[in-house]
């Protein structure tokens, strides 16, 4: 039986425990299913008490509490802890407005790797999950689109919208397709700026209902690491770019008013220290600032839709998302940890070594897609040689204008090491890639040697990603693993447990643990607000199977 002190002096605080009122036994309540605090923390359908026996303090589950002493056989009440359950954790109307029942999204991450398989065993279990798009072409993209509508039906899924500056067709092109395949949720990710496609898939189909609501058919959920960011997307769309899209013919001028009482995007998720694409924001200062920010916008605003904030980068054990809901968070997202699930389109060889990352064993290298504008990616460093092989490529974009500015014994070390071929071959793969692709491309480089070159070296980025998800062997060394340091922190607290290998990470388990276990620890932190004494290996969640956790929600 677990025994618990309470903070202050015990005896003083003993003597007055029946002003807190005493605890009696329901008459028709079962067995006591709980003989340690821990395990009566499972049991989060039920009001805990903890209750004075015998100069200790014990835990019980359900009972009756009257104010005074009571009656004979009463126990003196120390604490008492609601219900809690996963669903309640966040925002009600995120869930409500998503069609979901657990405040829960499994991020998108790009090629596939948030893949078909993922979002359906989420979306079946209550959550939201995205296929990562990004990186895809647009065939598969379409495919796929009809594979979830067809196995989802009414369930709710969604696709990412990466931001492709320099690709900017396709990024449009992508978007007409979401429109065309009726995809309702996008996760628009790496958006510096707003850009028209991204607002038309928002106001497609806008209207105003037979009550007076204006009914936006299509949903964005917008990740930012930036306060300026969350803000414009939080506003309406911009005046410049409704005008573009009356003119276009692409809204009509009624859509355009009514695009002035909506926000852009209803959910920004405050992205901190995630893995892809981040600013490295630290959660406890991004996420208030975020949320405080849309208090103010709402204010401003006016709107009759509450704008709502998530907590993704990070969040990846019972713990923290136990402090995202705390913060306030509407919902919370995961990445790097789904990405070592069995349903992750991912190979194998990647999933093994995201079970053995240790929290440091990440750092930032140059982006794929947004090499020449400087932009970096976290990645996982051990085990893979890229992220130091990717710099140097990155250096040497900087400092040479051209192919032929590369110094002859770099360029021969680059051909050996890196590209494991002349430099001309593959540009010649490269400029066929982009022919089908987007030939402004080629025809740019064709103009400018620096740009060529870019190409040339995105091209090792780029497949470095390819190698990964495939699980190409000889290529291991230069695997990019997008990871943050979550998952690091999943790990540690999976040791040892079922979770601890591979084979066993599904999507449904890992996410119903992390929902499962922040419900009981917020209940050990109501307890500890009230001065009970708790020690945190004492109470800590552990990982459950699915079947066990059904069994305590009962």
């Amino acid at each position: 039986m677990d025994q618990f002190s309470l903070q202050g002096d015990h005896t003083a605080r003993s003597a007055s425990l029946e002003n807190l009122g005493s605890w009696h036994p329901a008459t028709d309540a079962p067995p006591q299913k709980a003989s340690t605090l821990r395990d009566a923390l499972r049991y989060v359908r039920q009001p805990l008490y903890l209750v004075e026996k015998g100069g200790t303090v014990v835990p019980r589950l359900g009972g009756v509490v009257r104010l005074g002493a009571g009656n004979p056989g009463a126990l003196p009440v120390a604490g008492y802890a609601p219900p809690c359950l996963p669903e309640n954790l966040g925002d009600p109307s995120f869930c409500r407005d998503l069609g979901i029942r657990f405040p829960y999204v499994g991020g998108s991450m790009a090629k596939g790797i948030s893949s078909a398989a993922m979002a359906e065993e989420l979306g079946r279990a209550g959550m939201l999950g995205f296929f990562g798009a990004a990186g895809l072409p647009l065939a598969t993209v379409s495919e796929t689109a009809d594979r979830l509508k067809a196995s989802l039906g009414e369930i709710p899924f969604g696709f990412n919208l990466i931001h492709s500056p320099h690709e900017p067709e396709l990024e449009k092109e992508l978007a007409e397709l979401y429109i065309k395949k009726g995809i309702r949720i996008i996760e628009a990710s790496a958006f510096l700026a707003l850009t028209l496609p991204l607002v038309r898939y928002r106001l497609h189909g806008i209207r105003r209902a037979a009550d007076g609501t204006i009914v936006t058919p299509n949903r964005i959920i917008a990740k930012v690491s930036r306060e300026e960011l969350a803000a414009k997307f939080f506003a309406p769309a911009p005046e410049k770019l409704l005008r573009a899209l009356v003119a276009n013919g692409s809204i009509t001028a009624e859509q355009a008013e009514l695009a002035e009482l909506v926000p852009l995007a209803q959910d920004v998720t405050a992205e901190a220290d995630s893995g892809g694409h981040t600013d490295n924001r630290p959660a406890l200062a991004l996420f208030p600032t975020i949320n405080a920010l849309a208090a103010k916008l709402q204010r401003q605003y006016g709107y009759s839709c509450r704008l709502r904030v998530g907590l993704g980068g990070g969040v990846s054990t019972p713990a923290s998302a136990a402090a995202a809901f705390s913060m306030g968070a509407a919902y919370v997202v995961t990445g790097s940890v789904n990405q070592a699930c069995v349903e992750s389109g991912t190979s194998d060889t990647v999933r093994t070594m995201l079970a053995g990352t240790r929290q440091a064993d990440v750092t930032m290298a140059p982006a794929a897609d947004m090499f020449e504008m400087g932009v970096t990616v976290q990645v996982l460093k051990r085990g893979t040689m890229f992220p130091m092989r990717a710099q140097k490529l990155y250096e040497i974009y900087r400092a040479c204008n051209s192919l032929d500015d590369i110094p002859a014994a770099e360029r021969e070390k680059l051909e050996k090491t890196l590209f494991l071929a002349p430099l001309a071959d593959i540009w010649r793969d490269t400029r066929a890639f982009f022919e089908k692709r987007d030939p402004a491309q080629v025809e740019r480089a064709e103009r400018d040697p620096k740009h060529l070159m870019a190409l040339v070296f995105r091209w090792y980025l780029g497949m470095a990603a390819h190698w990964a998800k495939d699980g190409l062997e000889p290529r291991r060394m230069d695997y990019q693993v997008w990871c943050g340091p979550a998952m690091g922190a999943f790990n540690e607290w999976a040791s040892g447990s079922f979770l601890d290998a591979p084979d066993n990470r599904k999507v449904e388990a890992v996410a119903l643990n992390i929902l499962y276990g922040a419900a009981a620890l917020n209940r050990a932190n109501f307890l500890r607000s009230q001065g009970i004494e708790l020690r945190m290996d004492e109470i800590a969640p552990q990982p459950l199977e699915i079947a066990q956790i059904k069994e305590y929600l009962c």
